[in-house]
């Protein structure tokens, strides 16, 4: 397997980082451990996709760097920021102002158009969206004659993509995705996917997407590879062959949980 980086990896700065993280749920006999003192780093303007078997600590993993969960050791950072050092009000500000979400669930408000819910976050936060920004981001995704519908008037592939734009529409430092494509057809999601790949490449966006299809993975420019709670591997410039293949000899090697 190739580990060339598509660039060179010493010129581009970290968006997120964990080290030695570790996740570890009950005590004594019935201790689980989801994440056994991962470190990984996602660097700035680079799509990167997480996969392992199921119980692998993929979405542990995401849920911790994105801090939607606490750890039990080890430390997280976003940008310069250590998430273990921070309040529940700090971050609470944190996800709002420097991450962006899109998950399985389109989680849009139905008696809100398209719009208001791309724009949802910002109004919550006092904030006005940067007017070209928001126009690039519509532009991309292609809802530009959506706007004033409802989430009800909308194909679940038109739903995903106002999520899509929600998450851009801040500008965060970082998107994190869950199975994002995982409720939509494979016309539906190859969009999706391709928007995400966009937003990358176009716009400077970093994003970070749990994912189990090597498809989607194939859209990513790194796929790092999780078992019992460690990163194996990491390839670079996937496709969904080689993603396909590497999975089958992950699982022959018995590399399941």
């Amino acid at each position: 397997m190739s580990t060339t980086p598509i660039a060179d990896r010493r010129t581009t700065s970290v968006a997120a980082r964990a080290t030695d993280l570790s996740k570890i749920y009950g005590q004594g006999e019935t201790q689980v451990v989801a994440l056994d003192r991962v470190t990984v780093e996602f660097r700035q303007a680079e799509f990167t996709a997480i996969m392992g078997p199921s119980g692998s600590g993929k979405s542990t993993l995401m849920h911790c760097v994105a801090g939607l969960d606490t750890f039990s050791s080890g430390s997280v950072r976003i940008g310069e920021t250590e998430l273990g050092s921070l309040k529940d009000r700090q971050l609470t500000k944190l996800r709002r102002d420097k991450i962006g979400f899109i998950f399985q669930a389109f989680n849009l408000l139905p008696t809100l158009t398209a719009l208001e819910n791309i724009t949802l976050p910002m109004d919550i936060a006092g904030r006005k969206p940067d007017k070209q920004w928001l126009d690039s981001v519509i532009q991309m995704v292609g809802l530009k004659d959506r706007l004033s519908h409802r989430p009800s008037q909308l194909s679940g592939g038109q739903q995903q993509r106002v999520a899509v734009a929600r998450a851009l529409a801040s500008r965060p430092e970082i998107i994190f995705g869950d199975e994002p494509t995982g409720n939509l057809d494979s016309r539906s999601g190859a969009e999706v996917l391709g928007f995400l790949r966009n937003s990358v490449r176009e716009l400077g966006q970093t994003v970070v997407m749990v994912t189990h299809d090597p498809v989607a993975a194939s859209y990513a420019d790194r796929v790092v590879f999780l078992a019992d709670g460690r990163i194996v591997d990491e390839m670079y410039r996937p496709t969904a062959e080689t993603v396909l293949d590497f999975m089958k000899q992950f699982d022959a090697k018995g590399r399941t949980s």
